[in-house]
């Protein structure tokens, strides 16, 4: 049933259901999956409802994916951790737990948090007699409107509680139940962070965990090719074309951006004018050499019509390190394609949907096709053949600072 909501409390299994406003909400479209308005606007599912892909407990807990939530009752207290950092974004969550449950939501925050009232914002799932109940950030600031809380005795069929939260430069807004927004501004901002769901004490599920991140800048302006270099274009040919669409046709060759980027996150739509056509987006590149980067790979292609089976990597993964866990994309359709580069650790999601997660293990080289690369490089599009005719459009980039 699309509409329930459940998790197994050790031994007994309780139906959770959402509330009818939100049940009504997500009648367009699965639990835990995008529209494609959603994908459009730059949302990426960070749980595909039938997976922990993506994430890493940090203790001993039965963490588990249980009719498309992610649910945890027993066992050692600690968290599931993105593998993946963000900065700036907004994020809708929605969590069920029973009376007594304590538990959170952490944003912005270390893979070991200490003080949630310095080095993280713990968004609480608590009971109302907490000093910060359900809704509140603990240790910063007290949500006033508990009673929008769907927290309630043990054994009942209630609806979930739904999150929405913005983090930017600082200032943490959350919206619970569609009520009115709570605000705190944080003197001393946090910057970046891992997003971590909490088991302490009691049951609790999770789903429809979606983020899209903020302040992200325009690598492309529509006109003309201004913050980019043509100089080893070889036999490619880079246009503007009337639609404002970047298209890439010939090859090889490469079109390099002025701008160096260390730890980012980029969002691109992608077109691909052909069948089988393959091309990819480099990056951590060393300025002004022809493709010593990492490569995100754009290759639709898969074997037996299994998109689990990418014929050449497929697209989103990184080309020859790591193949793409699905193809999510399609040749003649536009898709939305989102790098998180922090560190050693990259990942792609395509349509929304993660694909690749990867911790670049060898030893540093400044040479990324050698060994690890984290310093800064440039971002270049590849033309790959004389088959090539790829479009790109909405490009858009930001740097994750550190904290």
């Amino acid at each position: 049933m699309t509409s329930t909501f459940r998790c197994c409390v050790f031994s007994l299994l309780v139906m959770l259901v959402l509330h009818p406003s939100l049940a009504a909400a997500e009648e367009e479209t699965a639990p835990n999956q995008l529209t494609a308005e959603q994908i459009a606007e730059g949302w990426i599912s960070l749980f595909d409802g039938e997976t922990l892909f993506g994430w890493t407990p940090t203790s001993d807990a039965n963490w588990k994916v249980k009719e498309g939530s992610i649910t945890v009752s027993e066992g050692e207290q600690g968290f599931l951790m993105t593998n993946s950092e963000f900065g700036d974004y907004e994020l809708h969550v929605e969590v069920q737990g029973l009376v007594g449950t304590n538990s959170g939501v952490f944003l912005q925050t270390p893979l070991t948090p200490k003080d949630p009232a310095k080095d993280c914002y713990e968004l609480n799932v608590a009971p109302a007699d907490n000093p910060f109940p359900t809704g509140s950030l603990v240790g910063r600031i007290k949500n006033p409107q508990m009673a929008l809380s769907h927290m309630v005795n043990a054994g009942r069929e209630v609806p979930a509680d739904s999150f929405d939260v913005r983090v930017s430069q600082g200032t943490v807004t959350v919206v619970m139940n569609g009520g009115s927004p709570m605000t705190y501004a944080d003197t001393e901002p946090l910057k970046r962070g891992h997003i971590g769901l909490q088991f302490r004490e009691g049951p609790v599920a999770f789903r429809n965990i979606r983020l899209k991140p903020l302040g992200l800048q325009p690598m492309l302006n529509g006109e003309d090719l201004a913050g980019w270099n043509d100089d080893q274009k070889k036999t490619s040919t880079f246009a503007v074309t009337p639609e404002g669409e970047l298209r890439v046709t010939n090859g090889s060759g490469q079109l390099e951006s002025d701008a160096t980027f260390g730890d980012f996150t980029l969002q691109f739509e992608t077109r691909v004018d052909g069948d089988g056509l393959n091309s990819g987006v480099f990056f951590r590149c060393i300025p002004r050499e022809y493709m010593n980067g990492y490569e995100c790979q754009i290759s639709n292609r898969i074997t037996d019509g299994d998109p689990t089976k990418p014929t050449d990597f497929g697209t989103g993964a990184i080309y020859r390190r790591i193949a793409a866990r699905r193809v999510n994309a399609r040749d003649h359709e536009w898709f939305m394609t989102t790098l998180v580069a922090t560190g050693p650790h990259i990942a792609v999601w395509v349509n929304g949907l993660q694909v690749t997660d990867w911790t670049d293990q060898r030893p540093p080289n400044d040479n990324p096709r050698s060994g690890l690369r984290t310093a800064a490089g440039t971002i270049s599009l590849q033309g790959h053949d004389p088959t090539t005719d790829i479009r790109f459009r909405n490009m858009r980039i930001g740097e994750l600072p550190q904290n």
